[in-house]
């Protein structure tokens, strides 16, 4: 069993709670107030844990960002001493909306959310995967008719190997699994944001991953 706090009670936050806590792993939700009362209401398991974020980040082995992508760096910025020495996955995508609320540009052009917070978290071993795929393929890749792919970037090869454990657990199958090396190959997998509000207006919120075939 793992100790793992998830920053952020949105769908993507809660969703992963469900499925960690499913697995045997002790979780924490982290809130900034008003928000575990959404989750709450939302049907998160009451057997988990809520916490402010600074809590959370403290106390867990393992944290998740699943916190808006535009504000995560200034989030987690002031986390810094919280998350030292700690395993950081990164789920989230920095966008800015277009109109119509979806993603429109990138935050960071040319580098990557998962990037500058490994550059502003030096003692934190930064690790992104699970970002290019609807939330609620995250916890049920099985249910896709064709075989997902997961990528995962991070400059800690043994942080990604416990990473990979993790994705074993929410139902990611070793073959769907691809490592693609260091941090800075987050900069493609953030990239590939940009397709997904194009397929959203054209067929809907139906559960979708970008993935690779062979």
């Amino acid at each position: 069993m793992t100790n793992i706090g998830i920053l952020g009670t949105g769908r993507v936050g809660a969703n992963l709670a469900g499925k960690l806590f499913a697995a045997g792993h002790h979780v924490t939700l982290g809130s900034r107030g008003s928000e575990d009362t959404a989750a709450r209401a939302a049907g998160v398991d009451p057997r988990i844990a809520f916490a402010d974020q600074r809590t959370t980040a403290h106390t867990a082995d393992i944290v998740i960002n699943a916190t808006p992508g535009d504000s995560s760096l200034d989030r987690l910025t002031g986390l810094r001493t919280e998350l030292s020495g700690k395993i950081l996955i990164d789920v989230s995508n920095a966008t800015r909306d277009a109109d119509d609320g979806l993603p429109g540009d990138l935050c960071y052009p040319g580098s990557s959310l998962a990037e500058k917070l490994q550059r502003a978290l030096p003692d934190t071993h930064v690790v992104k995967t699970l970002n290019t795929m609807l939330f609620m393929v995250m916890t049920a890749p099985e249910t896709l008719a064709t075989p997902p792919t997961v990528y995962v970037s991070g400059d800690d090869e043994n942080a990604k190997k416990t990473v990979t454990g993790l994705l074993t657990d929410l139902g990611w199958q070793p073959a769907w699994i691809e490592d693609l090396g260091g941090i800075s190959t987050a900069r493609a997998t953030e990239a590939m944001i940009l397709v997904v509000p194009h397929i959203l207006r054209r067929h809907g919120f139906k559960p979708f991953a970008v993935s690779l075939s062979r």
